[in-house]
């Protein structure tokens, strides 16, 4: 795989909690020539601390990144009980494809330190993408408040501004840890909302299937087995055909802007009712909107550039 000049790529940090959508995210960082994947950084979410970080550590393998830092951070939300999600990614979180033994080691240190140290040590260069509950990304904030200042964009996988998957009313990165949401959609630095308005959209459809079936090699025959147990997950637990890839769409839109159509918004995040715990409250009406929130997604272009991207990995 070639890459692009250096300067012409997107620097990106992932924070995640590997889960299936993303994994289909890291895949997509890896094997994209414009992305830059500077480190991964793991949260309690989808599944507890201990397996999300070695699932990342079995993307790493799978696509053959062996020269990226993996960091773990928090194993919980900043105040309240974890909940994870074994009905959605199955018990190790990852579940469907045979049990790799992942060969990439973990970087000592907190995901949380290491998030805030990389963004300053490339003040303006950095985009942040988290795509779990997000409190690693507040932890960092509350440590290095420089960092609001420091980072590029924060381009997350949260909330919505018309439903819940979790609640009627939230999503579930948003609900596992509402208030690190808050604070980090409360910090002065650029903020997109890829919600599930948008990648409700990004449906891993039998054509997707079909087509990722024509790619020969490793990390695409092990991205389809990942798939089919998703769909299965989606089917029986999840209310849906066709499973979404959610954070892959964030990742994407860092790739290529051009395939998420936003609009400008004010985000808020409940965190006092318990029927609304975690909701994003979105207003497109503000008269000082500070945030970006996900409305549309290039469907086609969007699934061209995931596949294209699996395909470059050996």
């Amino acid at each position: 795989m070639s890459a692009e000049p250096s300067a012409t790529r997107r620097r990106v940090l992932v924070d995640c909690d590997p889960g299936h959508d993303d994994a289909v995210a890291l895949l997509l960082a890896a094997g994209d020539p414009r992305a830059e994947l500077l480190g991964i950084t793991t949260v309690a979410g989808n599944q507890t601390l201990e397996r999300v970080t070695r699932n990342a550590r079995t993307v790493a393998t799978v696509a053959g990144l062996t020269d990226v830092p993996i960091v773990a951070g928090s194993a919980g939300p900043l105040v309240r009980t974890l909940r994870t999600a074994p009905e959605i990614h199955g018990e190790s979180g990852l579940d469907g494809p045979a049990p790799i033994e992942p060969t990439v080691e973990l970087t000592a240190g907190h995901g949380a330190r290491f998030l805030a140290e990389t963004v300053l040590a490339e003040p303006s260069r950095v985009t942040l993408v988290p795509t779990g509950p997000l409190t690693n990304v507040a932890l960092a904030l509350r440590m290095y408040p420089e960092i609001a200042e420091a980072v590029e964009r924060v381009v997350l996988m949260g909330g919505s501004y018309t439903r819940g998957n979790t609640t009627p009313a939230a999503e579930f990165n948003i609900f596992v840890d509402p208030e690190a949401a808050a604070a980090v959609f409360a910090a002065d630095w650029d903020v997109t909302m890829i919600g599930l308005d948008v990648t409700h959209l990004a449906l891993y459809t039998d054509a997707v299937g079909a087509r990722l079936a024509s790619i020969d090699g490793r990390a695409a025959r092990w991205m389809a087995e990942l798939m089919t147990f998703f769909a299965a997950s989606y089917r029986t637990s999840g209310g849906m055909g066709a499973p979404p890839v959610h954070d892959a769409v964030a990742v994407a839109s860092v790739i290529d802007p051009s395939l998420v159509t936003t609009l400008d918004a004010r985000v808020e995040i409940e965190t006092a009712s318990t029927l609304t715990r975690g909701m994003t409250v979105v207003d497109f009406r503000a008269r000082d909107p500070v945030h970006h929130v996900g409305v549309g997604l290039d469907v086609e272009r969007f699934w061209d550039l995931v596949l294209t991207a699996v395909g470059a990995l050996a």
